[in-house]
């Protein structure tokens, strides 16, 4: 898919929006009490997972082209074909919802910020405020409410700030409350200058230095900093792995059946995304396709200590691809509510009149 691709205009597809799991996916998202956030931009969706009783859940929204998912304390942001959208957790509304004492949160739309089309990868919440893997301009950037965005990191190796996607910079990892690594698929400075190059020539650089820690890898994604490692997803080649930052050593945790991208753990599972791809200009050529005839999209999750599935949720028809994938902590039934919704039109977040710091939601319906 070209990454660059003209605008999305929303409708519903003409194939359903299906998905299949394993009961023991289930089991483990009840145990732990949480539930999923995915993005999947090739269907225009976002879709959260929850256990819903003896069966799991799987809520579609609508957003055009969503990519990137930052999740706060009680806030999420999430990325789309021109906008980021910001939300916060509104608990009061709901229990507002039907059916009574279903849901635990309630994420309202707060802002919106308009980027422009900068094809928005990965984003994540700092202790600067929000960041974004700006691919389409080789940069990190922030936002601000007077520019597009406010660049804030290049790779030293990219020489002007353009529209050009020149090393496709893609994901970011956050160590101590800052961006601490990127991904990028080469370290090329030309206009898509990374696809010639793009089954081995994958890198994890440094944040701020911008020293490569390791090389070698096929379009990786998803850089994450847990328990005590650096992980990554290469993706062309249909792994999860680690990487020792000192001495750029890759050590494979687990393969899968799928192109990896979308990366998030909780005590010792990781949910990684899976992405069928099928043979094209951006994807041919690399491993994954001769290693797995038959990919699948959905999410794997596995054991970081053994590298073992224990539970797979498997998508149908529409669905494809799988760009994020978020843990919504100790949240079971969460709501997110689309922007346009009458639910957001009609939902009033007021500061309590005795403690202004504190708010109150009210719900109207509509006459």
């Amino acid at each position: 898919m070209n990454p660059d691709s003209q605008l999305i205009e929303l409708s519903e597809e003409a194939e359903p929006l299906r998905s299949e799991y394993d009961a023991s996916l289930l089991d483990l998202l009840r145990e732990l009490g949480h539930s999923l956030i995915l993005s999947t931009y090739q269907s225009n969706r976002v879709i959260v997972v929850r256990a819903d009783g003896e069966e799991l859940n799987t809520h579609f929204l609508m957003f055009p082209r969503p990519m990137g998912i930052a999740v706060g304390r009680h806030q999420l942001a999430i990325g789309i074909q021109q906008h980021v959208w910001e939300y916060y957790n509104q608990p009061n509304v709901g229990y507002k919802l039907d059916p009574p004492g279903q849901h635990d949160a309630c994420f309202l739309p707060r802002s919106c910020q308009v980027t422009g089309q900068i094809n928005i990868h990965e984003i994540a919440f700092t202790q600067q405020g929000l960041w974004i893997a700006n691919t389409r301009f080789s940069c990190l950037a922030m936002l601000d409410r007077m520019h597009s965005f406010v660049p804030c990191w290049l790779p030293p190796f990219i020489t002007a700030l353009a529209p050009e996607d020149r090393c496709h910079l893609n994901g970011l990892a956050v160590l101590d409350g800052r961006v601490r690594w990127v991904t990028a698929f080469g370290t090329t400075d030309t206009p898509q200058g990374w696809r010639d190059g793009k089954a081995q020539g994958g890198v994890i650089l440094e944040v701020p230095s911008g020293e490569v820690v390791t090389r070698g890898l096929c379009m990786p994604h998803s850089p994450r900093w847990y328990a005590g490692k650096l992980w990554v997803l290469d993706s062309g080649r249909g792994a999860v792995a680690t990487v020792d930052p000192s001495t750029g050593r890759v050590s494979t945790v687990a393969e899968l059946p799928g192109f990896t991208r979308g990366l998030a753990f909780a005590g010792p599972l990781a949910f990684v995304g899976l992405s069928q791809v099928r043979e094209s200009g951006t994807f041919s050529g690399i491993p994954l396709m001769d290693r797995v005839e038959e990919r699948l999209c959905g999410v794997s999750v596995l054991d970081i200590r053994t590298g073992k599935t224990l539970g797979t949720l498997r998508f149908e028809g529409a669905v494809q691809e799988i760009f994020d994938v978020q843990v919504l902590d100790g949240l079971r039934y969460p709501e997110i509510v689309e922007p346009d919704s009458d639910l957001a039109g009609l939902s009033f977040i007021l500061p309590d009149p005795g403690r202004p710091e504190q708010a109150s939601a009210a719900t109207w319906p509509a006459a």
